[in-house]
């Protein structure tokens, strides 16, 4: 049986919990305090840690963790200290009985990788802060093109596939997404519910590949209400990497 769940982080990070019956992983621990607890408290049997790109809210509890119990690390093939797996785009492993696949995502960091695993029909996804719910990252090190083309690349695996992004920017995002998409009701009516979920406490994510591709303005950049509206707004010819960029470069400014 796995299990996915959320342990927060600092102001909106995810560190995510995958466990089976073999064991947990955890993915991207910007903080070691609360991980260590469970390892302490033999509530976990902390078998690897996953690793998407280098910025310190991603990595900055793991050599704690390493410390405290020695397991498989996977990451970018960068200089990122504590990862003794440093894996490609293609490379496949097995932890705790779920086989990974690693995908190159560049644009976010040049160093950025997503895990795919598709288990038991169950197809999940651990993109970092390349693909977020309603928007995607900020390209701080890669290009508008590496972005947008990472974006297609994750767009192009099952619909039914669960994402599980690296913040909790759903709200913001969707906001922004109304701002593009104003008659979009699809898209209305998760801004309503996402903002249920907030006032509770309960995390929006994880996401689906197919709502992305109904209501997220990134992912939607050859559909003629998006291209529409970004054409009219910056005066552009209609080319879907420059209308991506120019909606991107939108969304810094928002």
């Amino acid at each position: 049986m796995l299990s996915v769940e959320p342990i927060n982080a600092y102001d909106d990070n995810y560190i995510w919990l995958i466990t089976t019956n073999e064991g947990s992983i955890v993915v991207d621990p910007g903080e070691s305090k609360k991980i260590i607890e469970l390892i302490e408290n033999d509530t976990i049997n902390l078998r690897g840690v996953l690793i998407t790109h280098h910025h310190y809210d991603h990595t900055n509890g793991l050599l704690d963790i390493i410390e405290k119990k020695d397991v498989e690390v996977y990451g970018p093939t960068n200089n990122i200290q504590g990862i003794n797996n440093r894996v490609r785009e293609l490379d496949k492993f097995n932890l705790i009985g779920i086989n990974f696949e690693v995908i190159e995502i560049p644009g976010h960091t040049l160093d950025h990788i997503a895990f795919y695993s598709f288990n038991n029909g169950e197809p999940i996804l651990f993109c970092g802060d390349t693909l977020f719910a309603g928007g995607c990252g900020r390209v701080f090190e890669g290009t508008y093109e590496q972005m947008f083309q990472s974006l297609n690349k994750i767009s192009n695996y099952p619909k039914e596939t669960k994402v599980y992004c690296g913040h909790e920017y759903t709200l913001s995002n969707l906001k922004f997404a109304l701002e593009v998409d104003p008659n979009n009701d699809y898209l209305k009516n998760e801004f309503k519910n996402v903002g249920n979920l907030i006032l509770s406490k309960i995390p929006s994510l994880p996401t689906t590949l197919e709502k992305e591709l109904k209501l997220n303005p990134f992912l939607r950049c050859n559909h003629n209400v998006i291209k529409n509206k970004i054409i009219k707004k910056f005066d552009m010819i209609d080319n879907e990497l420059e209308i991506f960029t120019a909606l991107r470069k939108w969304k810094d400014n928002f």
